[in-house]
Formats: structure tokens, sequence, C-alpha cells
């Protein structure tokens, strides 16, 4: 991991940069294009926003007024839990692609596994991935099981899974399970939304590299071959965020943090999608 262009390539020969940016809570309008003009300027070239976050607006604009060739910069946005099953998921793609205004979309996932639901809303998605609306599919928030269950019902194999993932939960058998089917696992909630930077392992890294922790716990992402996509609307922060590449853990000092590992969700759990 030498710099914010590093790239994971799907495996439908499309790449993806393994940082990005995510946009959750962002509002729509000045704020989110503000941002992300800034992040843009900073070498971001991955946005991730959803239709439950009603900013796909503003992330179009932003990325149409930023003077950088569309296909350089790579769009994520998902399909909500309400409006997931084979039609309404069409609908809802065609409403994205619409709000955003950018001609496609990168990277189209399900955002929750709603039971019942995601196996004909896959359908929708390898239906809109033939069609070139799209350049790769994939989940959010699967479990081995969902994975497992989906896979033996569809024709293509997620390219993403992207789930809560952090020192305190670092889902290594997912991981692995990720790993040996091809499937990119990204962290939404890489820095456990702060609560953990104050540990005193990440703390003692933090001082020995001369880092801070959230920039320790990005790097144990990265060398771990996890996509992240942290959050910021603050400008030095995410300067901050991308100052990554310029030293690297040691294996002991990895698996020091692999041992914060407490099973831990401060988001829902995929298992009880109820919303």
């Amino acid at each position: 991991m030498l710099s914010l262009k590093d790239t994971f390539l799907f495996h439908n020969g499309v790449e993806i940069p393994y940082f990005g940016l995510g946009v959750y809570k962002v509002e729509d309008g000045q704020e989110v294009e503000a941002t992300i003009a800034e992040a843009l300027r900073l070498g971001y070239r991955l946005i991730d926003t959803a239709a439950l976050y009603q900013n796909e607006e503003g992330v179009g604009r932003a990325v149409r007024n930023s003077g950088i060739p569309r296909e350089d910069i790579f769009i994520t946005t998902k399909v909500w839990n309400s409006e997931q099953g084979y039609e309404n998921t069409l609908k809802a793609f065609e409403t994205s692609l619409q709000k955003l205004g950018l001609g496609y979309i990168d990277l189209y996932l399900i955002h929750w596994p709603v039971k019942g639901k995601y196996n004909e809303t896959w359908k929708a998605l390898e239906e809109l991935y033939a069609s070139g609306k799209v350049r790769a599919i994939g989940v959010s928030n699967f479990t081995i099981d969902h994975l497992k269950d989906l896979m033996a019902q569809s024709s293509i194999k997620p390219m993403a899974n992207q789930v809560e993932l952090h020192p305190v939960l670092v889902q290594k058998e997912l991981r692995e399970f990720c790993a040996e089917h091809g499937i990119l696992v990204q962290a939404w909630s890489p820095l456990a939304r702060g609560r953990i930077l104050a540990d005193p392992l990440l703390t003692s890294l933090a001082g020995k590299h001369g880092k801070t922790p959230a920039q320790i716990v990005l790097r144990w992402h990265l060398q771990n071959r996890v996509a992240v996509i942290p959050k910021s609307v603050t400008p030095a922060r995410l300067q901050e965020n991308t100052a990554i590449f310029d030293f690297e853990l040691s294996a002991e000092e990895m698996n020091l943090i692999d041992g914060l590992d407490a099973n831990t969700r401060f988001g829902p759990d995929p298992d009880n999608v109820d919303f």
C-alpha cells in the first residue's frame, strides 16, 4: 500500500481504490459538495454514498464540477431495504442513477440482507450489471451464511462485501471466506466511530510511529487488505486520514491490534435486519 491510487482488482477486471470517502450523514447540498471537492483535491478517487443517505444529488454535482474525468472517479451507491425485491430494485437503481447524473454507477450494493428479499434483489443487480449500467455489483453487511445462500442461487458472485469492521470487530472468519472467493472486504466505520481511539495500545503505537491513533487503525486495515471509507467533513481530518502511506506496522504490531478483538458491534446485527 503505497498511495491513494492503490486499487483492488475485482474478479471481473474492474479496479476499485482501497481508500475512499464515505458520506453517511453528510448533508446534501453545500456540505457534501464542499467535502467531496476537498477530498478530490487531496487525491481521493472513491466516493461511497447510498439512497438512504439522501445526498446522491450533491455527490453527483460535486463530481461533475470537479473537472476530473468521470472515469477517474469511482462511485458506489446502495439500494435501501424498503426498496428491495426485483422490480423495486430496478426502479430504485434508476432513481439513484438519475439523482447522481453521472451516466453510470461503478459499484451498486445491497445495503442490508433483508430476509426473503435479498436473493430477488440480487437478480436485479445481475440484470443491471449485464446491461452495463453498473460496472460492478456487491453486498453490504452480509455474513458468511448470507453469502453462501446468495452464491448458491446466483450466477455472479458479489465483487465486494462492505461490513462494519475495526479493531474490536476484526471479522477474521468473514475476511478469510471473502478472500477465498475473491470478494473484496470494505470496512464501514473503520475507526469504530472514534470510540476506540483512546485505547492505550493504539495511542502507544501512534506515539511510536509519530502518527495519530486513527492513522494507526487505517494503516492496520490496509495491511490486512481491507478497503476503507472513513467519513469526515473536516478538511484537516480528510488530509490526516490519507497520511498513512509513509510508514508500516510490523507483524507483531498487527497481531497486537488484532488482539483487541471483542466481537463488539456499534451498528446493527446483520442477522436481525428489521428496519
